[in-house]
């Protein structure tokens, strides 16, 4: 258990320095950028490591695996982010645990979260994912809602009981325009939060950027950077 300590400890360190440096190359403070350690497929006892050294966001993206290690570790002061394509039948569990749902596309996923946030007498910050691969009406590959939906949507968010409209969220898309682009994919997700927060001025969580790209996302201004395999190594193979 102390090898790996020491192997998380080292990690983080070095994914400090990079956010630390990506905030001095934009002219940001430090302080402006959160880091969210994305914990799937590693073990509860990693969670638990990571804790000791500091980490107080941690992500997930399949609820069979997040509902037991979250279980596992409750006593511990972590944020839960849960990042996966989120089907309703799962809405009642990862209402229990998760603190922000970063994964919001769908005007029938708001209605499943809103009533289990208030049948659980719970506030769920929620993000609405932004599909930078999608056309204006369409859905991305990787779920999410096109640029040209995110207004009613997080208008239905703003207004469902339970739920807090907490910002965006993005994954560099794969295909499209802003494919190779992870700078400018990030940057139109900074200009829709712009749009956003004329109408919604606490919808201020920017969340872009994973282990390959977060200097682009925090030059972009996200405040939020996702990092999983830069922290837990290269992650194994799900058979």
């Amino acid at each position: 258990m102390t090898d790996r300590k020491d192997e998380l400890a080292e990690n983080l360190a070095k994914v400090e320095r990079r956010i630390a440096a990506a905030c001095a190359a934009a002219g940001r403070s430090r302080d402006e950028v959160t880091l969210i350690v994305v914990t799937k497929t590693y073990p509860a006892s990693d969670v638990r490591i990571l804790a000791e050294l500091g980490v107080r966001h941690v992500a997930e993206n399949r609820d069979q695996d997040a509902a037991p290690k979250a279980a596992d570790c409750s006593d511990l002061p972590l944020a839960w982010h849960f990042v996966g394509q989120l089907q309703t039948n799962k809405v009642r569990s990862v209402a229990g645990y998760a603190d922000f749902v970063q994964s919001v596309d769908r005007a029938r996923l708001v209605t499943a979260l809103s009533k289990e946030a208030v049948r659980q007498e719970r506030e769920l910050g929620c993000l609405i994912q932004v599909a930078l691969d999608a056309g204006e009406s369409a859905r991305g590959e990787r779920g999410g809602v096109a640029p040209g939906g995110v207004e009613e949507l997080a208008g239905l968010v703003a207004e469902a009981p339970g739920l807090r409209l907490a910002g965006l969220m993005t994954v560099a898309p794969l295909t499209g325009e802003y494919a190779g682009r992870q700078r400018a994919a990030f940057e139109r997700l900074m200009d829709l939060s712009t749009d956003l927060r004329r109408a919604h001025p606490a919808a201020n969580m920017v969340s872009a950027g994973m282990s390959a790209d977060l200097e682009e996302a925090v030059a972009a201004g996200a405040t939020h950077v996702r990092v999983g395999t830069a922290v837990l190594g290269v992650r194994p193979r799900l058979g």
